[in-house]
């Protein structure tokens, strides 16, 4: 042994997945447009596979028994579900959907951020976190997520701390626009004002104002500002001056065509014994496999044989991974709806806590599964058609000693500022105040993220747009 040389044991986890779990999770995270471009894909390198409306079926399809026609042929690993029979294949029934377009378009900011990723330097694992944050951004660019979620979306091919998360989640923000990945408008402005030359007339003041004075800067009265802070008004012009030439919607400027032509993964109807759940007929790609090359398949020796097998195992993987994939989807959204009925009758005043962990717990699932089936996967519902991770929504103790969720008190507040009168908008504190007399009790700055998050601007501000408008 060389001399400073030393023997160490270091212990670690590392998760090794089978190729056939690796593509159902794959699958299951694809939107409907991956989905339909994957198969498509798959079609043209696999001869194993054909859609059913590409040949008419032979008598011999028919006649001879499924476990006869493949008994020769290796089944797949077990998914959790129950396996697939021999030859099964998936058939369309009903209408044919038209697809949604633009999800994937070149001017998306989903599309932006990972033509970025792809060409930054980050490991293997980073990649796949930053990835996973791209997906959860809602159109102006902020994170919806919280980094335990984060994680849990990951796993358990990708076993990562928090503070892994968070790590990454700091270079995403920094990547064009800036700003990309906040949590709140607070932390959006001050990663844009962090980048700004540190000798530049104005930044010192204009990072204290967002820090410690954000609900203030809504006002825009320099000289309450310069009372408050102890500066000049000059200074808290300049100041607020850089300030606007920020932006606070990161992600607005990209296009985000998907809104207008989202077509719904599931159907929610109402029915006489309560609410249904059923599959869009589009979900179902009407895949087999094909019975020419299955018969060569048993002719063919050598090289010839080893690779129409290995086709023939690719074909069925993605035959039964797709089925799973819809089952999957199914139970999550059955399991969300029996949980958010009162949303489906009432709106989203009615909307219920509800946490990802407690889906997975129901379907018996991971977390991680729930997070993939919800995300780009949309509900058409008596009420609209939303994401299905909208549903999802953390919840706040009420006075009755009742969770009431976040979505739900949104609700309220916007009701609640409708319902003023124009020339005497209500401020955060006697809308802070209100909530309380209904039992939920929320500190005033709370109450001013929800509406900032709403996009209703301050009392001042609606005041000013009360007089404009009289």
């Amino acid at each position: 042994m060389k001399p400073g040389a030393r023997l160490q044991l270091k212990l670690g986890q590392k998760l090794k997945l089978a190729p056939q779990l690796r593509q159902a999770i794959a699958l299951l995270q694809l939107n409907r447009l991956e989905l339909k471009d994957h198969i498509q894909n798959s079609l043209d390198s696999n001869p194993l596979l054909e859609r059913l409306e590409d040949r008419e079926p032979e008598p011999s399809d028919t006649d001879a028994p499924a476990a006869e026609q493949d008994s020769q042929i290796e089944t797949g690993e077990d998914f959790g579900f129950d396996d697939l029979p021999d030859g099964f294949s998936i058939s369309s029934q009903g209408p044919r959907y038209d697809e949604f377009i633009g999800d994937q378009a070149e001017n998306s900011l989903q599309h932006h951020l990972l033509w970025q990723v792809n060409l930054s330097r980050f490991s293997p694992g980073d990649e796949a976190i930053a990835k996973a944050i791209i997906y959860a951004l809602d159109e102006d660019g902020y994170l919806q997520d919280d980094l335990e979620t984060l994680r849990a979306s990951l796993a358990p091919e990708q076993l990562v701390s928090t503070n892994e998360v968070a790590a990454v989640l700091e270079r995403v923000q920094h990547l064009e626009p800036v700003g990309v990945g906040s949590r709140d408008l607070r932390e959006c402005l001050l990663i844009q004002l962090n980048t700004q030359p540190s000798d530049r007339p104005g930044v010192g003041l204009a990072t204290h104002l967002v820090q410690y004075h954000l609900e203030s800067l809504g006002r825009q009265d320099p000289t309450a500002l310069a009372r408050s802070t102890g500066f000049t008004v000059e200074d808290i012009q300049q100041a607020l001056q850089l300030i606007r030439s920020l932006n606070p919607h990161p992600g607005s400027r990209f296009g985000n065509e998907r809104e207008n032509y989202v077509v719904p993964d599931v159907y929610v109807t109402r029915t006489e014994s309560g609410w249904r759940v059923s599959l869009n007929p589009d979900s179902d790609p009407g895949l087999r496999l094909n019975k020419t090359y299955m018969n060569l398949l048993r002719q063919s020796r050598g090289d010839n044989k080893q690779y129409l097998k290995d086709r023939l195992q690719e074909a069925r993987w993605l035959i039964s991974g797709l089925e799973m994939r819809n089952q999957t989807l199914l139970a999550v959204t059955e399991a969300i709806v029996a949980r958010q009925q009162t949303f489906l009758e009432q709106g989203e005043i009615g909307m219920q806590p509800l946490l990802q962990r407690e889906i997975a717990e129901v379907v018996d699932v991971h977390e991680s599964t729930v997070s993939r089936a919800t995300t780009h996967k949309y509900a058409h519902t008596p009420r609209g058609t939303f994401e299905l991770k909208h549903f999802f929504s953390v919840g706040l103790p009420s006075g009755d000693g009742n969770m009431v969720s976040a979505t739900a008190i949104k609700a309220r507040l916007r009701r609640m500022i409708s319902e003023e009168h124009p020339g005497k908008p209500r401020s955060d504190q006697s809308l802070t105040d209100q909530l309380g007399e209904q039992g939920i009790y929320l500190a005033r700055r709370t109450v001013a993220k929800y509406r900032e998050q709403l996009g209703i601007p301050g009392s001042a501000q609606r005041r000013r747009q009360a007089s404009i408008g009289a």
